[in-house]
């Protein structure tokens, strides 16, 4: 894992870089929270009702972000996700270390990277938008995600997955609808499928309500179905940002 300790430090150093030129025109940052009926994600129930804050900088297609996510029962997992991401024009690239607490039984501590104790799981993403459709990869790569070969014992599994997203405008209303796949047997993350599964279908309807001249609230539903799983969710959320 000495790789993974070197990434972490060099997207920390990044942050630090970033932030000594905060003065600069070209820099832009991101500060927002959205709050959910249900916490879904790629076609997996992750919580309940939650509130999932997001925190970033970009600077010449060099993105650093950081999102959350708490849930308003104890029970629910709490989740940090940092990502260092690179874009120009439609393509990009990223890295994202996932931490979730209850993934292992070591006491939840961030800062542990051991194999097979870790609660933190690394993925690479590559992509296009074409703007009238969009493509995104995902692996796994390193951190907790193991399943078990056929003589027992654990092996990595290299999760991935992969997305085709189209945007649309239809009744003053923006539309996402996107399907998603797990292309290959992956580990529980998307439902411990043996082989090629279509884990996502979702249409996602979003719109700005203007409260005053000055402040609008985005406000966003979505229907969402794991083929895969045979589970369908309906969510609701919004969005406060300055």
């Amino acid at each position: 894992m000495k790789n993974v300790k070197r990434l972490g430090i060099a997207a920390m150093m990044l942050l630090a870089s970033v932030s000594t030129v905060s003065a600069q025109d070209n820099l832009e940052a991101t500060v927002s929270a959205d709050a959910v009926s249900s916490y879904i994600w790629r076609g997996q129930e992750l919580g309940g009702v939650s509130f999932q804050p997001t925190l970033g900088v970009s600077y010449k297609g060099v993105s650093l972000s950081a999102w959350g996510n708490v849930g308003l029962e104890r029970t629910d997992a709490k989740e940090l996700d940092l990502t260092l991401a690179y874009s120009i024009g439609g393509f990009n690239i990223g890295v994202t270390d996932y931490w979730f607490s209850g993934v292992s039984g070591d006491g939840d501590r961030y800062f542990m990277y051991e194999a097979h104790r870790t609660s933190h799981v690394f993925e690479a993403n590559i992509g296009y938008d074409f703007g009238f459709a969009a493509i995104q990869w995902y692996t796994n790569f390193a951190g907790n995600d193991y399943r078990t070969k056929d003589n027992g014992e654990p092996t990595h599994a290299y999760s991935s997955y992969v997305e085709v997203s189209a945007p649309f405008t239809a009744g003053g209303v923006d539309w996402v609808a996107a399907v998603g796949a797990a292309p290959f047997k992956s580990s529980s993350v998307y439902g411990d499928n043996q082989k090629f599964a279509v884990i996502n279908a979702s249409l996602k309807a979003s719109k700005d309500i203007q409260v005053t001249p000055t402040f609008s609230v985005p406000v966003f539903a979505q229907l969402a179905a794991n083929p895969y799983t045979q589970k369908a969710y309906m969510v609701f959320g919004f969005t406060l940002r300055p």
